[in-house]
């Protein structure tokens, strides 16, 4: 009996390594977008730079165009940085009043959406939050000047009355309601959409068996939110609050619309003739009636706002990849284990 050798497999073929035109369209298409953004970005700077470097740099004691410019009290401006300094305060003080109106409530919603309302209700809902990203400003500065400005009213002289001590809430109060406080809650609301957007994919990402495993052990709602789902989602609602941060600092026609501004440091935000303006809505105000050194002014002022507004959306990109590794990290514990 002869033994029969089995024949031996085919060798398998390598791939082939030559790449179809398709994917080499693709791929040159999304270098090409990328590297875009980029070009963009540094287009805008260098724009910035070359125009506002002359007032920048500019004596503004001597020059009789600077010293002046929206400066109601007629004392010349120093510096650019006396002329601009204001304004940073201004824009940075109405966006934390917007985030401190209008994050927790957009958080709220967001946990609404994800983990209390029944599905029908919560994607009808997300839809309407989501659609408040497509209201124009303008029409948002509207809704400020005939609904939230009459409204406020009541309040306002409510915490004049009765916490009037603290320096926030110093009278006299506003008889028109063109305050900080109405711009900021204005702001609020035009914050929604971006922050609710982010935190609620945040929550829905939260590990279905650890939500499971916190009910199983008897855990309410409420506590299996607090003990899974925000420990969880925490650099998370940081980093969409940034984001919400940088969309308030870059607000024009609701601020400009609704607020009666002044070139001051003030933290009052029931009165009227303290309220610090913005550089978005000073720049939209100004520019149609500057000259050309007075331009050049404006557009310097818009880089000071460039810069802030790129340093919170860095810091919130920083947040977001700043918990990946850790999450990689306890995932990889947990398979060794």
């Amino acid at each position: 009996m002869t033994d029969t050798i089995a024949p031996s497999p085919p060798a398998l073929k390598r791939p082939s390594t030559k790449r179809r035109a398709g994917d080499t369209a693709f791929l040159g298409l999304s270098t090409a977008s990328a590297v875009s953004i980029l070009v963009i970005l540094a287009g805008v700077a260098i724009f910035l730079i070359i125009q506002g470097w002359p007032a920048i740099t500019a004596n503004w004691a001597t020059n009789p165009s600077l010293s002046v410019i929206q400066n109601p009290a007629q004392v010349p401006w120093g510096s650019f940085w006396e002329y601009v300094g204001p304004l940073l305060w201004g824009s940075i003080w109405s966006a934390f009043i917007a985030m401190l109106l209008g994050a927790p409530v957009a958080i709220g919603i967001a946990l609404f959406i994800s983990h209390y309302a029944p599905r029908r209700i919560a994607g009808a809902l997300g839809y309407v939050v989501d659609l408040l990203a497509a209201v124009p400003s303008i029409v948002f500065g509207l809704w400020g000047i005939m609904v939230i400005r009459p409204l406020l009213l009541p309040l306002s002289h409510f915490l004049n009355e009765y916490f009037g001590w603290l320096p926030f809430f110093e009278g006299p109060v506003s008889s028109t309601g063109s305050t900080i406080l109405a711009g900021g809650v204005v702001l609020a609301v035009m914050i929604l959409p971006i922050v609710t957007s982010i935190t609620r994919e945040i929550f829905l990402q939260t590990p279905r068996l650890h939500e499971e495993a916190a009910l199983a052990l008897g855990a309410t709602r409420w506590e299996m939110i607090r003990l899974s789902v925000l420990p969880y989602a925490r650099s998370g609602m940081v980093s969409a609050t940034l984001l919400g941060l940088g969309r308030a600092l870059g607000e024009t026609m609701a601020i400009a619309l609704i607020i009666s501004p002044s070139l001051i440091y003030s933290v009052k935000v029931l009165t009227d003739g303290y309220n610090s303006q913005t550089i978005a809505a000073n720049i939209a105000l100004n520019f149609p009636i500057s000259d050309e050194m007075q331009r050049s002014a404006l557009i310097g002022t818009g880089l000071m706002l460039f810069v802030v507004s790129f340093g919170v959306n860095i810091l919130a990109r920083s947040l977001v990849s700043a918990s990946g590794p850790k999450k990689e990290k306890r995932r990889s514990k947990g398979k060794s284990a």
